[in-house]
């Protein structure tokens, strides 16, 4: 029961549509107690040859009147019970979906995609159940249960009432500890399918890597591993699933082994007309769904109680980057001041960054180059608010960044990161995802500073190309001058270029970088880069080393001083030069 205390936020704010519900199920229950009655009658008469051709078609006539009137009435209480448990639904999947747009890298370093969405779609559902089903279940059992169990004992016989439902107690105590188990192996089994989940987003995510290494029978084997795995949690809340139907069914039928071993004692006895005694054995009839769903409800509970406990725990989850009061939200020009002492990923983990200390201002080009784990994206993270400096300031416009509304921190970079991600869209619409109004001219402008319009123009239905799920139809290319399209028609205060041109050539990188200098002159540009070339015209590039900046300035100095720049940017230089010789 501990789960409708949790979900008493939803029935205060949805409280008119139970209240009603709860209305209408009572009437259904009590116009449900009249067919019996008239069936004693009906029963008396033909005992006694007194009925009469027009009492029984009055007699008819008043069942069929009951019947038409409950079909209405049940048809209203779906819709106003199982109308809310929708909204329910709806509304946790909001809560979640906004949950996890608000939640920062961390988190999904934490928690995988199937496990997301299992808890999505799965437990939502057992939700849902609870606040429906769990609902009805447990408010006709005693509704229903309560006005036949009443009228047995005040209008028919109290004490044959009191021998039949003998064995209630044990029904009530099985069920109960039914429950308990159910809870502990529902949990299992959708944690499970958590597992499961993230087993087939993974393979077909990577489905090219697993055929480029002939791995497909490795990973059909570990797949049919989890889904037995599975089947097996499954089976073993399909075992104390099992036992509610029997335990009840068992109970049921001793009772009605009672009611009329008794009872014909009763009507021998001429306590008991034999038409009370057909009235008695229908009425105990109605108590069969009450029974069941006192059975259901303890099962539908269960469930729910385990995957609201899910839900919960995600949605307790607080994001580690915390927005002040009275936050700044005037626009961000771009000017960027950084003083990294110390940045860790943990309490207690070792330093990633170190004495990272530079200034930019607004239009300039600054540079990031180094080792693979030289710390290059973790400071693009930093810049961006996507963590907190452990220890020292990142100002932007003067203003310490996490004294600005996350919105205006958001809105003031444009990222084209190093793992490019397309929509199963068309083209123009990928472009467009972070400015949704622009006109198809804005489209083509970005995506001609992107170098991509020649591309796509050959493509037989051009921007209304749909591309795939993750771009998919494209090549690497082509989906990382979309990324840097869609980033430039965004038109952010500072742009960064995560090792964003990597998959185009070297002409092809001149003429994205010349027309973003010559287009975008007001624009902080960020980038960070392994062909030295990228970076050579930037107002200051940054040598990472271990996390901290080994060596700083602009191109021509940085070759002056000589190290690692100057080795690594001749050696690039020769392999462009070895590499055009081949080619010729």
């Amino acid at each position: 029961m501990r789960v409708f205390l949790d979900l008493s936020w939803f029935f205060k704010k949805h409280w008119k549509a139970y209240v009603f519900g709860t209305l209408v199920l009572a009437l259904v229950s009590f116009l449900s107690l009249i067919p019996p009655r008239v069936i004693g009658e009906v029963v008396d008469f033909i005992d006694t040859d007194t009925l009469t051709q027009s009492a029984l078609f009055r007699y008819i006539g008043l069942i069929m009147g009951i019947g038409v009137l409950l079909y209405i009435l049940r048809f209203l209480w779906r819709v106003l019970i199982f109308g809310a448990a929708f909204k329910l639904a709806r509304q946790i999947r909001n809560d979640l979906y906004h949950h996890f747009t608000n939640m920062p890298k961390s988190f999904y370093q934490k928690r995988t995609t199937g496990n997301l969405m299992a808890i999505s779609t799965n437990d939502v559902r057992a939700v849902q159940a609870t606040a429906g089903e769990g609902v009805l279940t447990i408010v006709d059992a005693l509704l229903l249960g309560g006005m036949v169990v009443a009228t047995m004992a005040l209008t028919l016989n109290w004490q044959l009432t009191v021998i039949t439902l003998l064995p209630l107690p044990l029904m009530a105590i099985l069920t109960s500890y039914y429950g308990s188990l159910l809870h502990k192996r529902f949990g299992s089994a959708q944690a499970a399918f958590s597992v499961l989940n993230d087993t087939v987003q993974e393979n077909i995510s990577g489905m090219k890597v697993t055929k480029a290494f002939g791995q497909e029978d490795e990973e059909n084997r570990r797949f049919r591993q989890q889904s037995a795995l599975v089947v097996d949690e499954n089976v073993k809340v399909a075992k104390i699933d099992a036992l509610f139907d029997p335990t009840i069914s068992a109970v049921i039928g001793t009772c009605y082994l009672l009611a009329i071993g008794f009872g014909a004692g009763f009507v021998v006895s001429g306590e008991m007309t034999i038409g009370e005694l057909t009235s008695f054995v229908v009425y105990l009839g109605l108590l069969i769904w009450p029974m069941l769903a006192l059975g259901m409800f303890f099962n539908v509970i269960e469930r729910g109680r385990a995957s609201y406990d899910r839900i919960r725990e995600v949605l307790q989850e607080e994001s580690e980057i915390k927005e002040v009061d009275d936050a700044v939200e005037a626009p961000i020009v771009g000017d960027l001041d950084v003083a990294i002492d110390t940045f860790c990923y943990s309490e207690d983990g070792p330093s990633v960054l170190r004495n990272v200390h530079f200034s930019l201002k607004k239009g300039e080009t600054l540079g990031i180059v180094g080792k693979t784990g030289s710390g290059k994206t973790t400071l693009l993270s930093l810049l961006q608010r996507e963590m907190d400096v452990t220890k020292g300031t990142i100002r932007l416009d003067s203003v310490p960044i996490d004294q600005f509304k996350r919105e205006r921190v958001k809105a003031a970079f444009g990222i084209v990161p190093q793992e490019h991600f397309l929509f199963s869209a068309t083209i123009g619409e990928n472009v467009a995802f972070a400015k949704p109004d622009a006109s198809i001219q804005d489209i083509i402008r970005a995506c001609q500073l992107a170098s991509i319009h020649d591309d796509i123009r050959r493509f037989p239905n051009g921007y209304d190309t749909v591309v795939g799920e993750r771009g998919v139809t494209l090549s690497g290319g082509q989906k990382q001058r979309i990324s840097i399209a869609r980033a430039i028609l965004s038109n952010p205060a500072i742009l960064i270029l995560d090792d964003s041109l990597s998959a185009v050539d070297a002409k092809t990188e001149e003429q994205i970088l010349g027309a973003l200098r010559e287009t975008k002159t007001e624009q902080t540009l960020i980038m960070s880069a392994h062909r030295l070339s990228a970076v050579s015209h930037a107002s200051l590039i940054l040598v990472m080393e271990e996390g901290t900046i080994a060596q700083a300035g602009t191109h021509v100095e940085l070759m002056a001083q000589g190290g690692w720049y100057k080795e690594m940017y001749e050696r690039q230089q020769l392999e462009t030069i070895v590499e055009q010789g081949g080619s010729s």
